[in-house]
């Protein structure tokens, strides 16, 4: 059974940044289109950004959510064993527990199309 870990989330001020990271456990990444998605208290789980492979090994392409559009990048490692959430100009509405996802499919927007979550990591962004 593949496990997907995140890790990198923490306490952050306002306008700061910080960079997440999402692994398989035992396995590379580089064949999965991977997302992003958070879920504040109260809040319905939340779309993020997802990276999907190209038919080049050197391109991928990435979507993301309005929200963070501009402000949030997610990028993956030569290898694809790795994948990031380059978060930057943090505000308090970031604040949330931040989980990665991947599916062997097509990325999507949608939660239902990934099979791989993991626990999460908290993010929280201050002041």
């Amino acid at each position: 059974q593949v496990q997907v870990v995140e890790s990198g989330g923490g306490l952050v001020q306002a306008g700061g940044s910080l960079r997440l990271s999402c692994t398989a456990s035992g396995r590379t990444l580089s064949n999965y289109a991977v997302a992003w998605f958070r879920q504040a208290p109260g809040k319905e789980r939340e779309f993020v950004g997802f990276v999907r492979r190209t038919s080049s090994a050197y391109l991928i392409r990435t979507y993301y959510a309005d929200s963070v559009k501009g402000r949030f990048t997610i990028s993956r490692d030569n290898a694809g064993d790795t994948v990031y959430l380059q978060m930057n100009s943090l505000r308090a509405e970031d604040t949330a527990v931040y989980y990665c996802a991947a599916t062997m499919a097509r990325g999507s927007s949608a939660a239902d199309a990934y099979d791989l979550w993991g626990r999460g990591t908290q993010v929280t962004v201050s002041s």
